[in-house]
């Protein structure tokens, strides 16, 4: 495994902020993956996740001229990346249909079909993981994965803001997730999603 070399990426910056292709290119193969996969972790798209590598990469470019006042290129670029996913999450959340996408997109992910079983075979477990919450955030939960209704719908419902409902549902997903860790089953994010949505 190769040793984070700061000296060498910081001349490779202030090569790129002189215009040099093939500095930015290096930077790009030596990043590309590493960034992928930080973001693929959260945006559950392949396709989404290389489109936010990709204008990651245009924004450092088009940036340039501030490289050389760069000191750590390694956190710039993973600061630069985590924005972006952080707004391309927000944007989702935002809009219903484009949340749709992501929770379809969820759905593909490869570990997707063993979280399933996983939850299938879980599902007294779970209960009782819910059972543990209050009753607003059961009923809350409930109304958005087994009733379907939007946060919208729910929010009038129970009196609450569109941005609580959300956060609401968010925490739930997390404490599941922690709950069925702790009794050493294994569930990404994206399979409680796919489980509640079935």
């Amino acid at each position: 495994m190769s040793l984070y070399n700061l000296s060498a990426e910081k001349i490779l910056l202030q090569k790129i902020a002189e215009g040099d292709a093939y500095a930015f290119k290096h930077v790009f193969e030596l990043y590309k993956n590493k960034v992928y996969s930080f973001v693929v972790r959260f945006v559950h798209s392949r396709a989404d996740a290389e489109e936010i590598v990709q204008d990651t990469f245009c924004t450092i470019w088009q940036k340039r001229d501030i490289l050389p006042n760069i000191e750590h290129p390694r956190n710039y670029i993973y600061t630069i990346v985590r924005n972006k996913t952080y707004t391309y999450l927000n944007q989702a959340a935002k809009n219903q249909k484009a949340l749709a996408q992501v929770w379809a997109n969820m759905q593909l992910e490869q570990n997707d079909i063993a979280d399933l079983t996983d939850l299938r075979d879980s599902e007294l477990l779970i209960k009782k993981g819910l059972a543990n919450l209050s009753e607003q955030k059961q009923q809350i939960f409930n109304l958005s994965r087994i009733d379907g209704m939007s946060h919208e719908e729910i929010a009038a419902q129970v009196g609450l803001s569109k941005s609580r409902v959300k956060n609401v549902i968010v925490d739930v997903l997390k404490y599941l997730r922690h709950y069925l860790s702790e009794n050493n089953i294994s569930i990404s994010i994206s399979g409680l999603l796919f489980y509640f949505m079935m």
